[in-house]
C-alpha cells in the first residue's frame, strides 16, 4: 500500500527492536561462517566496492555501526530539534571521511586480529548492542539520542541501524560472491520503506509511482501528480534491487530489464539516484 500523501511514516519501536535483533544476528552467523573458514585471512583482504574498503574494514564497520549505541547511551544529548529519518538518510552524504578515519582506525585496533579474534570482537559488540536493546529507556518514545548529525529520536536511531546492517550485510555477500545473504524480513521491510520515502522527500512530485513490492510505494519526481486509474509513469523493482540504486551500489543503466522495471516517458530516474551516501 501506498504511503498516502508521502506523510512520514512511523515505525513500531517494538518491531524494529525485534527486527535489529534478528539482523544482528543474521551478521554474527555470517561473520564466524567467514571467519571458521581456512581461506579467512585472505578473504578479509578482497575489495568490496566501497573506496579501497577491505572485508576486514567493512566487518570492522558493521561492528562499529552495532555498539555505537551501547557505546553512546548514556551520553547527554545537545539541545535542538531531533533528526528525522528521511534528514538522516540525506546527511549521511556530508560524512564518508569521518566515517572511513573511523573505520580505519577500528580495523588497525580491535578488528585488526586473526580470523578468530576477529570473530571475537564482532560477538563483542553483537553482544553489547542485544544488551542494550533490552534496557527500559531504549523503548522510551521520548528519549533521544546524539549521533554526529546532532540528536535523533532514539527509536528513530534504531531504525538507522536496521539501514546500516542490511545495506552492509549486502556488501559482504557481494565481496565473498555470495548468492544472497539471509536478511531478516522485518529488517529488509524497513529500510525498504525508509528509502522509498527518502527518495519521495528528496524528489517531491507526483509525476511517478515507485513500487517496491511488497514493502512500499510512493510517489515522486516533478509533473502532472496522478490521481486515479493506472498512472502514466511506473518504476517497480525488488527490494534489494532498489537497496542498491539508493545507495550508489549499482547504477540504472547497469541493472538488468528483469529487475527493474519502468514505464512511461519520465520513468527514467538515473539523475535523482543515489539519494544516500
Amino acid at each position: 500500500m501506498a504511503n498516502s500523501a508521502n506523510r512520514p511514516r512511523s515505525y513500531d519501536p517494538a518491531k524494529v527492536r525485534s527486527a535489529l535483533a534478528g539482523q544482528t544476528e543474521a551478521l554474527r552467523g555470517a561473520v564466524h561462517e567467514l571467519c571458521a573458514r581456512p581461506d579467512a585471512a585472505s578473504l578479509f583482504d578482497r575489495p568490496t566496492g566501497l573506496g579501497d574498503w577491505r572485508v576486514r574494514q567493512l566487518i570492522a564497520h558493521l561492528g562499529f555501526c552495532l555498539d555505537w549505541l551501547p557505546r553512546h547511551l548514556d551520553e547527554p544529548v545537545p539541545d535542538g530539534a531531533p533528526l528525522s529519518l528521511v534528514q538522516w538518510v540525506g546527511a549521511t552524504r556530508t560524512a564518508s571521511a569521518a566515517i572511513d578515519a573511523a573505520v580505519r582506525e577500528h580495523a588497525e585496533g580491535a578488528f585488526a586480529g586473526s580470523p578468530a579474534e576477529v570473530a571475537e570482537e564482532f560477538d563483542l559488540a553483537c553482544d553489547q548492542l542485544l544488551a542494550a536493546l533490552d534496557r527500559p529507556e531504549v523503548a522510551d518514545p521520548a528519549r533521544r539520542f546524539v549521533i554526529r548529525f546532532g540528536p535523533i529520536l532514539l527509536t528513530d536511531f534504531l531504525v538507522t541501524r536496521l539501514v546500516e546492517t542490511v545495506v552492509h550485510a549486502d556488501d559482504l555477500a557481494a565481496a565473498l560472491e555470495l548468492a544472497a545473504f539471509p536478511h531478516d524480513r522485518q529488517a529488509l521491510a524497513a529500510v525498504t520503506r525508509l528509502l522509498a520515502d527518502a527518495f519521495a522527500d528528496q524528489v517531491p512530485g507526483g509525476a511517478v509511482e515507485l513500487r517496491i513490492p511488497p514493502y512500499a510505494v510512493v510517489q515522486a519526481v516533478p509533473g502532472p501528480r496522478h490521481t486515479r486509474g493506472t498512472p502514466p509513469n511506473v518504476v517497480e523493482t525488488d527490494p534489494l534491487t532498489w537497496l542498491r540504486l539508493a545507495t550508489g551500489r549499482t547504477t540504472w543503466s547497469a541493472v538488468a530489464d528483469t529487475a527493474l522495471h519502468a514505464s512511461g516517458e519520465r520513468s527514467n530516474l538515473a539523475e535523482y539516484l543515489p539519494i544516500m551516501g
